[in-house]
């Protein structure tokens, strides 16, 4: 079962990924280009988000079987441990709530500026918060060591 998910949980990250930054080139060139804020913007960032939050409950199921996962007077002394038990997770969280709030603000804008705006400032910050986690679990972006 660990397998199954650690390997659904690695996987579907692309997918995300992919989605989420689509999502801020949108919105850039929506903000920048000061562009009508369309259906199809509002489906890319509406799929981003839903994509991120299905990771995120992936990335949940993994967390309660994972054996990288303890919680143990040790944990904070083992840098693998203390990542794995506490500091992806962390920031994933506030990856996923950044992504909430800018969806919500873009939802409750009312220029189709302030709409891609919203989605081009937090989806890049939960970007950012994102890499810099994958980053430090030192496997790198694409899974390999770095």
């Amino acid at each position: 079962m660990y397998s199954f998910f650690k390997n659904f949980h690695s996987g579907f990250r692309y997918i995300v990924f992919i989605l989420i930054v689509l999502a801020i080139i949108q919105a850039l060139a929506g903000w920048l280009g000061k562009k009508p804020y369309t259906e199809g913007n509002r489906k890319m960032n509406l799929f981003a988000m839903i994509s991120a939050h299905t990771q995120l409950l992936i990335g949940l199921v993994l967390y309660f079987i994972s054996p990288w996962v303890k919680f143990t007077a040790d944990t904070m002394k083992d840098h693998d441990l203390r990542y794995w038990t506490v500091e992806h997770i962390t920031m994933m969280i506030i990856a996923i709530a950044l992504i909430t709030v800018g969806h919500s603000k873009s939802k409750k804008a009312a220029t189709p500026e302030a709409k891609h705006r919203a989605i081009a400032i937090f989806y890049t910050l939960a970007t950012v918060i994102i890499v810099v986690a994958i980053l430090q679990s030192g496997r790198g972006l694409f899974g390999m060591s770095s």
